[in-house]
């Protein structure tokens, strides 16, 4: 399995619409940076923020989330509170390769400031936004700015194909647009 480099992305992204929009440079002078880099892609995150809250007492759920615990927000720059949690989706679209796994870890700016970004890997041929986590772990509010660098995949080619893609499993986040609530699948 290898780690795939900046052409490889680009040729991936123009010929096969991979990453939309696509950013061919990293753009990085007064912004958190994005773009393409030399062996990944720092994608940005969009304007539209589901920040977690307590003034409804209701209890996390993962298996039936209750839309009580966030508030919608939208702006150029979401305020998260102190140690706290936001939702948020990229601006890219993406269309991952069925050979391909592709990872996501959190940008150094904000990480050096205490913000940590989770995503889970994006599966072969999984197509949608991605769903962004953002904590914030600090006992202070902590600014995350829209349309700017939230964090950077990276690419990897398998040495051969899998057997089943998350398109083939009908995966519960497929072509998901925007920020997507957790959900599990329901039983027949």
């Amino acid at each position: 399995m290898g780690l795939k480099a900046d052409s490889w992305i680009r040729e991936k992204s123009l010929d096969e619409q991979m990453i939309e929009p696509f950013c061919e440079e990293q753009v990085g002078e007064g912004v958190v940076s994005f773009g393409l880099s030399s062996y990944g892609y720092d994608i940005r995150v969009g304007d539209k923020f589901k920040i977690f809250t307590n003034v409804n007492s209701t209890v996390v759920d993962p298996k039936n989330f209750d839309e009580k615990n966030v508030i919608d927000f939208e702006g150029d720059v979401c305020i998260v509170p102190p140690n706290s949690f936001a939702l948020a989706s990229t601006v890219e679209y993406f269309k991952i390769p069925k050979n391909v796994l592709a990872i996501c870890l959190g940008k150094s700016t904000y990480a050096r400031c205490g913000i940590i970004v989770n995503v889970t890997p994006f599966e072969p041929e999984f197509e949608g936004h991605i769903t962004i986590e953002i904590s914030n772990t600090t006992p202070l509010p902590a600014k995350i700015y829209a349309n700017e660098g939230i964090a950077q995949v990276l690419f990897f080619e398998g040495d051969s194909e899998c057997e089943v893609t998350y398109k083939d499993k009908k995966g519960k986040y497929q072509k998901q647009e925007g920020i997507t609530l957790p959900r599990i699948l329901k039983e027949n």
